[in-house]
């Protein structure tokens, strides 16, 4: 007798989003989740551009979506500022704390718990206690593994509510005009209200070392330079994403002694440049409640096949990190995004939902080159063979 069908260990995104999808679609099977914090997903904002995910996914997620820009949205660079008219999104981690509960049993939520040891149908915890399941799934998020070369997406924000209206509409996906300290460095400014801003400072670093002291001095100065009047700190969030370079994914597979199912980061499943994981999370919660299998071992299969089909197909954004983190010196890495940047809409857009098309490729890779060329051409010289357009760089002059 099994305690649920599906188990899920770790309550982040993937697994709410899991959660959410199999209690909507498939109610008759049990769904449990065990997580170490409280409340589900912690404290966190997870974003995303409303082209990342289309037609019934961005239905049924719409109504975790806190706040929307409809607008658009705004980058700044040294050489220029644009605005750009896709619209922006974010969730709140409460928010999918809510809709998680408002679904499953009560006791089937169990935060607050910490996991000693799991196997492809069974959890023991902390205290002692074993669930058992047809499948369990783990949704831990990401660990550090030999076999993918990683570089940082580290960040601090601050929430800040003014005593008057900031004046803000649109939120600033990156501001690069900032002094380059430590590695690409951008402010992402998000304004909830008309007096609620949240302000994040964001490095792409070698470490993942994030020195909170010196990067919250940092923001005081950027809000300084605002000119938004008396604030008062509300909330502070802090994080470290992975940003992929290269490696072996099906390695990183069989690392593991048993085959137990993996979603999320803990299946390497992100942006390998941005580190969002919003629109892969969405999708496996879509593969998951339509499986016709949901035992252990057929779900291994699946979502394995899956992360490693997204790892192969993804190696053009693995290239681009590679050119901005070893063609490039630290202060000079802003380049890269910067010449991204100046492209047509679709070609963004298509590159945030790691969609770009042959010709985007192309065109990302063209023109005068964001990074030394004799640099570029080392970086390219090592890349995997299936690349196989021709990069149209020029020299400057």
């Amino acid at each position: 007798m099994h305690d649920f069908d599906i188990l899920l260990a770790g309550g982040g995104l993937a697994a709410g989003l899991i959660a959410l999808r199999l209690a909507d679609t498939r109610p008759n099977l049990s769904v449990g989740i065990v997580e170490g914090g409280s409340p589900l997903g912690g404290d966190k904002i997870w974003s995303s551009f409303a082209t990342d995910v289309r037609g019934p996914q961005a239905m049924w997620t719409r109504e975790l979506q806190d706040h929307r820009w409809e607008g658009g949205y705004k980058v700044r660079f040294p050489a220029y500022a644009r605005e750009v008219s896709t619209p922006y999104a974010s969730v709140r981690s409460a928010s999918l704390d809510s809709a998680v509960r408002a679904r499953l049993p009560a006791e089937a939520v169990m935060t607050d718990t910490q996991i000693d040891k799991l196997t492809p149908t069974l959890v023991r915890l902390a205290d002692g206690r074993v669930l058992e399941a047809r499948a369990v799934i783990d949704c831990r998020g990401h660990e550090s593994s030999r076999h993918l070369k990683l570089a940082y997406q580290k960040f601090l924000g601050v929430e800040i509510e003014c005593r008057v209206p900031h004046g803000r509409t649109k939120p600033v996906i990156m501001d690069a005009s900032v002094p380059q300290i430590g590695g690409y460095r951008f402010v992402y400014v998000l304004p909830f209200s008309e007096t609620r801003l949240l302000v994040e400072d964001t490095y792409y670093a070698d470490g993942p070392e994030l020195h909170e002291a010196e990067v919250m001095g940092r923001i005081d100065d950027y809000i300084a330079g605002m000119d938004i009047g008396a604030f008062e700190r509300v909330r502070t969030e802090s994080g470290i994403l992975p940003i992929a370079l290269d490696g072996d994914i099906e390695a990183f597979w069989n690392d593991e002694p048993a085959p137990v199912p993996r979603a999320g980061m803990a299946a390497a499943l992100f942006h390998p440049v941005t580190g969002y994981s919003w629109p892969d999370a969405v999708d496996v919660a879509d593969m998951v409640k339509s499986q016709p299998r949901l035992d252990a071992r057929a779900l291994y299969r699946t979502l394995r096949d899956h992360s490693v089909e997204r790892w192969n197909e993804r190696g053009f954004y693995r290239l681009l990190n590679r050119m901005m983190f070893e063609a490039a010196s630290p202060a000079e890495r802003y380049r890269t995004l910067q010449h991204f940047y100046a492209l047509d809409e679709g070609v963004v857009e298509r590159f945030y939902a790691a969609r770009s098309t042959a010709g985007d490729k192309a065109r990302i890779l063209s023109g005068r080159p964001p990074v030394p060329v004799g640099k570029a051409l080392g970086v390219l010289a090592k890349s995997i063979p299936s690349i196989r357009w021709r990069p149209r760089w020029r020299a400057k002059g």
